[in-house]
């Protein structure tokens, strides 16, 4: 049976982006970033909203392929063979090894936790919030940032009320630190 997972890069008080829309947080240099392909490479489900995946096909592109770094070009490579399902009602297509949805994302999760292994991720903060409504994220991952943005997109969408519990934290390069929690049952 797989977990979801929900995780991003978040700074200290809270924000996934700026009000206007820019993610505003450090570039990961290449330990961080190959924490990230590790985290890709354990993957066996992509669940994306619509923002987040028009800002992950930077990783479909093969004419970036040349310029990029090794560690780069694996998370490419890494990101380009794990299944995505991206949930838009205003999206008419979508790129290679991904699926298009236009709603139903609870009761599609819900299917998936029994039908996968390992881990399916949540990116985007509206998709995870849906998701956390109907309890389907088994952990919620934040990998925060020493950068205070002072308003944008929040991680955790307004309104929704969770009791989490720890499940552990990391010091990760560039001064992140990662937290861990899971819902409380």
């Amino acid at each position: 049976m797989a977990r979801i997972v929900y995780s991003m890069m978040v700074s200290l008080d809270g924000y996934i982006a700026r009000p206007d829309g820019d993610i505003g947080l450090p570039v990961p240099e290449e330990a961080l970033h190959q924490h990230f392909n590790d985290m890709m490479e354990q993957t066996s489900m992509e669940l994306c909203g619509r923002r987040m995946y028009e800002a992950m096909r930077f990783w479909d592109s093969p004419e970036r392929e040349a310029s990029a770094s090794r560690v780069e070009r694996d998370f490419a490579r890494a990101w380009q063979k794990t299944p995505k399902i991206v949930f838009s009602t205003t999206l008419r297509e979508v790129g290679p090894n991904a699926r298009l949805m236009n709603g139903g994302a609870e009761n599609l999760a819900s299917a998936l936790k029994l039908e996968k292994d390992g881990y399916i991720s949540v990116a985007g903060a509206n998709l995870a919030a849906h998701l956390a409504r109907a309890n389907l994220i088994d952990e919620y991952r934040l990998y925060t940032h020493p950068v205070v943005l002072g308003g944008g997109k929040p991680y955790f969408q307004s309104g929704l009320s969770l009791t989490l519990m720890p499940l552990g934290t990391e010091s990760l390069p560039q001064g992140v630190t990662l937290l861990r929690y899971g819902p409380v049952v």
